[in-house]
């Protein structure tokens, strides 16, 4: 990157927070372009950016090995703003003190703003933020005066206004924290950083031009689901390489009720690409026998998927790479961070799955996008809108929507299920309020009663969210009246299911994903 444009763009430095990349993604939402790097980036690299976002951290600065800052970088004169692990890493390097706190701050919470700084620009004198720490500052570093307190934390904001160094222990990057966006764009103001990021034809030009010197006369393979992601992915990966890339669908048998022949129809019909369907339905029910635990899942399916691509490899020639949709959020619950020190919340199958003697070179064009940065590229592209809205749905399919071993008769089971829910959500309109909604089939039972006998079967869960990024999500309000009904057609039409629950949990604590 040249000097010009980094002098316009905030490094985030990157300290293994599950959060990291959605600071990025906040800030790109602003317009300001940013990006990821590395915790122990130098000062003389950083020197070129416009700011600096220390990010959070699963880490304790107790720990010898605790990642830190270059510390170099508070002599730039840039601005920087240290988040939750941030916060505490700069009074750690400046002479303050980070101890243990008494109670851990977990969940929204009220903090009272003591000071109109230029950080906290707009805000009332209390707001509510979102908090996920059990260390906290105790002494604030000579020049630091304390801007915010919670009851538990009684330094929960520092500023050095002279140096241009603020700190906070909540997250504004999270949806939860009500004004969060305010006091990012209040940091972007005091960094004068210029509003240069924008997706779309620059954005599409560059990926193909990228693409096709990568790719040269080689050809490549699609690994396509016929969700947005892989969809979006072919059709960028198309208009570089036109007839030298081929999609393959891996009709794997765990999709929705309805959806491969959906996926057929559709994929059939879209000019200039050369797909072809893999039926493997029985390949994958043979390698998940006996498999339970969701890690294990997930590898075994990343894996059989790679083989099966290899196969079809073969029946072409010079075909070197392979195309994936990947995602940011992808490669963030894998534990794939910039800093190495993020926690595996679950693998995917593109990420984590992946086998190690891997014969492709891949091509990830969307590896540094969120799904709705991704939707306005699919858009940009052409991509039919029935796929570029189409929801989220986890590469495995319904695998990891069964807790426990998979079998033919769970899948069928669980199909019924979610194709009711789905059914009454859309027929009702509800489903319009809502990102992501489906069913969940868990490996336990319970006594039941119906037609005056008892049952001994499973439960369904059901499981709805309202999010804008995926990084975070809250449990749909769905009226009761519905989700009666939705229960009282799956007890009745779906055979060895006696209970119907209903999943109320957000993210955090949980995923949206049951595994």
């Amino acid at each position: 990157m040249e000097q010009n444009t980094q002098m316009s763009t905030i490094a985030v430095l990157d300290f293994g927070s599950q959060y990291s990349h959605l600071i990025v993604r906040r800030i790109r939402e602003l317009g300001v372009h940013a990006e990821l790097l590395r915790p122990d980036t130098s000062a003389e690299v950083l020197a070129k950016y416009a700011g600096i976002v220390l990010s959070g951290g699963p880490q304790n600065l107790s720990e010898s090995r605790a990642l830190k800052a270059d510390p170099n970088i508070y002599t730039l004169g840039l601005p920087i703003l240290g988040v939750c692990y941030g916060l505490q890493l700069i009074a750690h390097q400046l002479g303050g003190t980070v101890r243990a706190g008494d109670k851990r701050e977990y969940g929204p919470v009220r903090v009272a703003l003591s000071s109109a700084g230029k950080l906290f620009k707009g805000l009332s004198k209390e707001e509510l933020t979102w908090m996920s720490h059990g260390d906290q500052v105790t002494k604030t570093p000579k020049g630091f005066s304390v801007t915010g307190k919670s009851d538990a934390c009684p330094i929960v904001a520092i500023e050095n206004v002279e140096r241009g160094i603020y700190g906070i222990q909540f997250h504004p990057e999270v949806k939860h924290t009500e004004h969060g966006m305010v006091v990012l764009q209040n940091f972007l103001n005091i960094s004068k950083a210029k509003k240069t990021w924008n997706l779309g034809k620059n954005w599409i030009e560059a990926q193909v031009e990228g693409i096709k010197e990568k790719v040269g006369s080689s050809r490549a393979l699609c690994a396509l689901s016929g969700g947005v992601d892989s969809t979006v992915a072919s059709y960028l990966v198309h208009r570089a390489i036109g007839k030298q890339l081929t999609c393959i669908y891996v009709d794997t048998g765990m999709m929705r009720q309805g959806e491969t022949e959906q996926i057929k129809k559709t994929f059939a019909k879209l000019p200039n690409l050369d797909f072809r369907v893999v039926d493997a339905e029985t390949e994958f029910l043979k390698a998940l026998k006996g498999v339970s635990e969701p890690e294990k899942k997930r590898k075994v399916i990343g894996e059989l998927f790679i083989r099966l691509f290899e196969k079809e490899s073969k029946k072409l020639k010079g075909v070197n790479f392979l195309v994936q949709g990947t995602l940011y959020t992808d490669v963030i619950t894998s534990g794939v961070s910039v800093g190495g020190k993020a926690s595996v919340i679950k693998s995917h199958h593109n990420v984590g799955g992946l086998p190690k003697d891997l014969k492709f070179k891949l091509i990830e064009p969307l590896r540094d996008l969120y799904k709705d940065e991704v939707r306005l590229i699919g858009k940009d592209l052409g991509v039919p809108e029935a796929i570029v809205q189409r929801q989220p749905f986890p590469g495995p399919g319904l695998a990891v929507r069964i807790i426990g071993e998979v079998t033919k008769e769970k899948l069928d089971t669980l199909r019924s299920a979610d194709a009711i829910f789905r059914e009454e959500l859309i027929a009702s309109g509800e489903a319009k309020k809502i990102q992501q909604y489906f069913a969940v089939l868990p490996d336990i039972r319970s006594v039941g009663v119906q037609g005056d006998a008892r049952t001994y079967g499973h439960p369904i869960i059901l499981r709805a969210v309202t999010t804008s990024d995926f990084m975070t999500a809250d449990w749909a309000r769905i009226p009761h009246e519905l989700l009666a009904k939705v229960s009282a057609r799956i007890t009745n039409e779906v055979a060895g299911i006696n209970r119907v629950a209903y999943d109320i949990t957000s993210k955090p604590p949980a995923t949206v994903e049951w595994e």
